[in-house]
């Protein structure tokens, strides 16, 4: 729907500009009426302005100025970006220890999330089972655009006990980040961070995702909105739950 509106707005301003001209027996009728009625020069400067391509330029910089001021905006185009294949997120080889092998020697062990019944839950307590860990914020419009596909990707993993979905509010805002769940049907639980947590796991960049494989080791990790229903993303996973 998105591109098929970009390209609606290019060609009318490819047309615009390339298409002859061909004035109409209306068009001359009102230029032989200019010397009778001054009144029609005002007229003219306002068909001046309102052209095909001044209005559609206009359009854009409405659509530009609403994707800077509302979140929702720039989230839709995000995700309409993701549909023909960009923020896709780079996936290193399960077997492939180069890219992560600084990652694994780092501290996870004392890091403490609690739920909204109060319960807690550290990272170490997780070792056994793959953690997809996210960190997120309901005015982020990254993080609202990746949204949809972390829900489906669960969707996807519905009944296995080996893998824990965590997002984690980073304003630590339970109630509101809840009602956002709620209000747009996703199956995701929040949780808010109850200790420290290193830079090597969240620097403040939003959202940033993060997978531990089953001895707790920093397997993955992305800064940035991606899309998680990619086949990659499911393969990845799949490796890690049968190590």
């Amino acid at each position: 729907m998105f591109l098929a509106w970009v390209i609606f707005v290019l060609t009318t301003i490819f047309l615009q500009h390339n298409l002859p001209f061909k004035p109409t027996l209306y068009n001359k009728q009102l230029d032989s009426m200019k010397t009778i009625n001054p009144e029609n020069n005002t007229t003219n400067s306002f068909r001046k302005w309102f052209t095909l391509s001044n209005i559609s330029t206009m359009v854009m910089l409405a659509f530009i100025v609403a994707m800077l001021v509302i979140p929702n905006v720039k989230a839709f185009v995000i995700q309409n970006l993701m549909k023909v294949g960009l923020f896709q997120p780079s996936v290193p080889p399960v077997n492939q220890n180069s890219n992560t092998e600084a990652l694994t020697q780092e501290n996870t062990q004392d890091v403490v999330f609690k739920d909204g019944n109060g319960n807690t839950v550290s990272l170490s307590e997780l070792k056994g089972k793959v953690v997809f860990l996210n960190f997120w914020a309901t005015w982020c419009p990254p993080c609202i655009a990746e949204m949809p596909s972390i829900n489906e990707l669960k969707k996807r993993y519905k009944g296995k006990e080996e893998i824990v979905f965590l997002m984690v509010d980073a304003d630590s805002n339970y109630e509101k980040s809840t009602k956002f769940m709620q209000k747009r049907g996703y199956d995701l639980p929040v949780s808010i961070a109850v200790s420290s947590v290193p830079d090597n796991i969240f620097d403040g960049s939003l959202p940033t995702t993060l997978i531990l494989d089953k001895q707790g080791r920093l397997s993955f990790k992305h800064e940035g909105s991606a899309d998680y229903k990619n086949q990659k993303i499911v393969d990845f996973i799949d490796q890690l739950l049968v190590e």
